[in-house]
């Protein structure tokens, strides 16, 4: 459903989704191809790509949680809209750290080969996150869309309807 939203609200709603977005393809696709380059040479790029995510999605669920009473409905909607993903997210890299965790115990105790444990980790693990990244890049693509034009999702409007002097300009 399209609102009448001013300029204002629309550029803070806009703030999750372009935080995110830079979170997903500056550091989890750019800059982690980028230091895979280097990788045999130099480890500390490749590990800086969870330190920058950790901290960049703390900070998306602390002012997501603090949108709450500080924001208007609209801008409430997208911050509340973005961090339902960053929760599946957040739930694909702790799925790759556990697979990650039992590759290293399987080689470490079990006596696993060393490209199994890689085959392992990269298929469980490191798959299911890049098809999550690319998938939440379109999604995000659409929901910072949706946020330069006043529109948020009905399911969105149906569970937190809006306040009552919010004007509907269009149903979807």
């Amino acid at each position: 459903m399209q609102f009448d939203i001013t300029d204002e609200e629309r550029r803070k709603a806009k703030i999750p989704h372009e935080i995110l977005l830079a979170n997903l393809i500056g550091n989890h696709i750019l800059w982690f191809i980028a230091s895979l380059g280097i990788a045999k040479t130099y480890w500390q790029p490749v590990a800086m790509v969870p330190v920058i995510s950790a901290l960049i999605l703390g900070y998306l669920f602390w002012r997501g949680r603090r949108a709450r009473d500080a924001d208007t409905w609209f801008v409430r909607a997208h911050w509340e809209i973005c961090l339902s993903r960053i929760r599946v997210f957040s739930i694909m890299l702790a799925l790759l750290v556990i697979v990650a965790a039992l590759g290293w115990v399987g080689y470490t105790y079990f006596g696993m080969m060393d490209i199994a444990v890689k085959a392992i980790i990269g298929g469980a693990g490191i798959l299911p996150v890049m098809v999550t990244v690319l998938v939440l890049i379109v999604m995000e693509s659409d929901a910072l869309h949706q946020a330069g034009h006043g529109i948020v999702p009905d399911g969105y409007v149906k569970r937190v309807p809006p306040p009552s002097g919010l004007k509907l300009l269009e149903t979807e």
